[in-house]
């Protein structure tokens, strides 16, 4: 039980933060490019009570820590609404505001590993404290890799059809009602996390360090 309480505290923060932030990206960027909707509604905000589903922010999360003891934890928030038809070049900026949520976990994996970084070189050793950079680091590239699986209504699935000719984007459109079961039932099987979400985090991984290289050979000079 004292296990699982502090799984849940190291978890908490940057769960919150990844998911929260997710949507916040989703709106800002629509808004850039036109397409106000989601400001207006209040969505473009860094408030997670804002974004938060009952069933895929919390539910589906501890139901997933529990079905893979903890080796993978999957959510999300409720969807931002974006009307793509507001956006100045509805096909092209459709793509930015779909990449938007990815790439802010990306950001959000290099500052928590950043973050690590510092308190290493800090000679802090706060068990809770580096285990949540770690966390930071995973949870957050699983949901960039996660994300951009090309199923809607994951984000890929909005680049790909944004990409395809119009009869393939109809097709795939066609999937969106069972999207979220199907990835759900691939990651149950591990099959999604075997030929997708493992290469894409493996590729994080590899560009966070080359990124944040610079920085980790001047914190240890100092």
């Amino acid at each position: 039980m004292n296990n699982l309480i502090q799984t849940i505290a190291v978890y908490a923060l940057p769960l919150l933060f990844s998911i929260t932030l997710h949507e916040a990206a989703h709106g800002y960027v629509a808004r850039i490019f036109g397409d106000s909707t989601a400001y207006l509604l209040g969505r473009v905000s860094l408030n997670p009570l804002r974004h938060i589903d009952p069933i895929g922010t919390i539910a589906i999360p501890l139901l997933m820590y529990f079905a893979t003891g903890g080796a993978f934890l999957f959510g999300y928030a409720k969807p931002v609404p974006v009307a793509f038809h507001k956006l100045r070049n509805p096909r092209w900026h459709s793509v930015w505001v779909a990449l938007a949520g990815p790439g802010c976990n990306f950001l959000q994996a290099a500052l928590w590993a950043l973050w690590g970084i510092v308190l290493h070189a800090a000679g802090i050793t706060e068990p809770f404290l580096v285990l949540m950079a770690a966390a930071g680091v995973s949870i957050n590239l699983v949901f960039y890799a996660l994300n951009l699986f090309p199923l809607l209504p994951l984000d890929g699935g909005r680049i790909l059809s944004a990409l395809l000719p119009a009869r393939y984007t109809l097709a795939l459109a066609r999937l969106e009602p069972y999207g979220i079961w199907i990835v759900i039932a691939l990651i149950a099987t591990g099959m999604l996390g075997r030929i997708w979400v493992s290469p894409l985090i493996a590729f994080g991984h590899a560009l966070i360090q080359i990124l944040l290289t610079p920085m980790t050979a001047l914190l240890e000079a100092i």
